[in-house]
Parts: C-alpha cells; structure tokens; sequence
C-alpha cells in the first residue's frame, strides 16, 4: 500500500502563557479529526508538546493534498475558538492567514509529509520540538546520517552505507524555495559548512542513495517570514522513517542525548540546550528549555499502532538532569554575548527601536 504520512502542529492556544494547551482545546482538535476525517483519512493521533498540538493522520492522497490539509486547518480553527472561549493566552497564534488556499504552507502551522510504499515493516518517529526553530533539527540528523560515531550503520550496513542525499534550504530567502542537495559522504564538509548556520540552513529532506526512498521530512516554517514580524517561535516537527534502509531507531536518537544549543527559549531571543522530554511535557524555565519529543509508531495498510515514548526511559531521565545543568549554565549570563541571539536574529522589535534610537545619539569624537 501507497501511504502518505501527514504531521501538522499549530500553537492555538495555552494555559498560564506560553506553557501547555488545556485538555478542552486538545479534546476538540481530536473530536473533529475523528468525526470529520472519517472518509478522508486512514488513521490519525493528536497529540502535544509543550504549547504546540501536533496533528498525524495517514492517508493515500499523496502529500500536499488540499482536503487533508484543510481538515486538519479547520480542526485547529474549531480549537482557537474553545481556546477563545476559555480566554486562553495566544489563541489561534500560528494561524496567521484568515483563508484557507490549498494547503497549510504559509499559513502558520509546521508540517512534514512523507509518501512511500509501506515496506513488510515500516516503523517511524514523529518529532515534535517547542521553543526552538526548524535548524535543531541540523546536527542531530547530521550525526544520524553521516556520522559513523553515532550511526555504526554507515560502516555495517550496506544500503545505509551507501549514504544519503540532503535537501537543504535557504529560509531567509521568503520569495522562492531556494534548496540545494547535497550527497553525502563525499559532500560531508560541504554539508557541516551549511548545518552549522542553524538560522538560515535547515534540512528539508533526506533521501536514501541506496534506493531513492525519502526517510526524513522536515518542518521549514519561519512564522516571521509570513508575518513580517516576531509572532512565536517555529516549533518545527519532523517525520523520521527508520531501520532497514535507514538507521536504527535508536541511531537516529542517540545525537539527542547532547542537549546541543539551540535559538529559542524565552520570547525566542536566547540559546539554549534542547531537552528530550516526554510526550505531552510543557514548559516552564523561562519559558524553556527548548524541548523535543519524540514518539515511534509502525504503519501497516495505513493503520497506526499505538505510539511509543521513546523518551520515556529512565536513561533519557539522566539526560535530562545533565540537559538543565547546562540550561542554567548559560542563563547565569544573562542577556551578554552568547546567551542572546546576536542582533540580526532578533526577532522581538523592542531592541531594534532602542538600538535605533541609541544609534542617533551616537557621535564622532575629533
């Protein structure tokens, strides 16, 4: 069977601030799933992660299909108004467009899609990230894919060893999707050079060189680039197909054990550690630490089986702890130097107008 995974997340809404939607909101974007999906969609969860409800729904539409796509828009339009009605801080944020135009690119909500031909067994994992941008994604899926240090499949496997083509794009360029691949291993400095620009470079896709399969999807979405303005962090999420062909599930997890440092946290202005939670964690610690969570599902005939937390493990609890360390490391220091996006990625306008304003009382001294 020809299945199409299709993952979309959203910000519609949270309790206390920027911290966890409320079980009213959640409820009502998986009653409209459920009801109006039933001749639409093969199988579907609905599911968060800190602010952020991440929609899933399998079906054989192939990717970028207008009605899948608008059922899961208007399900999180149904949930901005409970949202509304429960005076819910930033209810319907990432739905920055009032009309719906074929599909949910540019209209706010992160999505990845995957369309392959199920194999015999076709386990995958869902990521979904808060407080971050869609380049956290970078060095994980680097190591998983390139690395042998993290991936021994590179040197075990003889498909997996074949390596790995990368669509990565631009996103600072909002005209055009300006993409580049590039085909690792021989590629593998190229790669780095662009992935360490987590800002600007991010990875939308991978594909097998061994067999032409796609095994990652990545959410691209910069909500500044539709709005004009800081409106939210991107959040992004992530479709991961795994073993066989691919790395292991747990070669595409161990890279998260580093908790690397990402742009985020509070008002989406500072680095910090991304932290490997569990699946319905919020946030708290100024508004952080960045979080990613992670379930693995297997597909057969489109139908999903019960997810698995796959950080939901008391090795991921010690991660955790040593994840916070290195979070209170770096808030120690404030708004100084590293621990505050530099001024060309600051996204909130009060410090552009002060610097403005700074900038005109500034004088040449003969």
């Amino acid at each position: 069977m020809k299945v199409t995974l299709t993952a979309i997340k959203a910000d519609i809404g949270s309790i206390g601030g920027h911290l966890v939607p409320s079980s009213d909101v959640i409820a009502r974007v998986e009653e409209f799933i459920a009801e109006r999906g039933k001749d639409l969609i093969c199988d579907h969860f609905t599911g968060h992660t800190g602010d952020d409800i991440a929609v899933l729904v399998t079906h054989e539409r192939g990717p970028g299909d207008e009605d899948v796509h608008r059922l899961v828009w208007e399900a999180f339009k149904s949930g901005t108004e409970v949202a509304k009605n429960q005076g819910l801080y930033g209810a319907g944020q990432d739905l920055l467009k009032d009309a719906f135009s074929g599909n949910v690119r540019g209209l706010g909500p992160a999505v990845a899609e995957l369309c392959f031909e199920e194999r015999e067994n076709e386990p995958f994992l869902l990521f979904t990230a808060d407080k971050t941008e869609p380049g956290a994604y970078n060095l994980p899926l680097y190591l998983a894919f390139v690395d042998p240090m993290y991936s021994s499949g590179l040197i075990l496997s003889p498909t997996v060893g074949q390596g790995f083509a990368f669509t990565v794009m631009d996103v600072s360029c909002t005209k055009k999707d300006r993409i580049v691949e590039i085909c690792t291993p021989e590629e593998a400095y190229d790669l780095a050079a662009l992935l360490r620009d987590n800002g600007r470079f991010v990875v939308e896709s991978i594909r097998s060189r061994a067999t032409g399969e796609e095994a990652v999807s990545c959410g691209t979405t910069r909500l500044r680039n539709i709005a004009g303005k800081y409106v939210g962090k991107d959040d992004p999420i992530m479709l991961v197909r795994t073993q066989k062909n691919f790395p292991a599930t747990g070669e595409i997890l161990a890279p998260f054990e580093i908790g690397h440092f990402v742009a985020g946290f509070m008002r989406g202005s500072h680095i910090g550690p991304l932290m490997p939670v569990k699946m319905g964690s919020g946030v708290s610690f100024f508004d952080g630490p960045p979080i990613v969570s992670s379930l693995a599902f297997c597909v057969h005939d489109g139908k999903l089986t019960e997810p698995t937390d796959v950080f939901d493990h008391p090795y991921w609890d010690w991660v955790r702890n040593k994840v916070a360390e290195k979070a209170h490391n770096i808030r120690e220091q404030g708004f100084s130097g590293a621990a505050m996006l530099p001024y060309a990625d600051l996204e909130y306008g009060g410090i552009k107008v002060r610097m403005q304003a700074l900038e005109e009382r500034f004088c040449t001294r003969n």
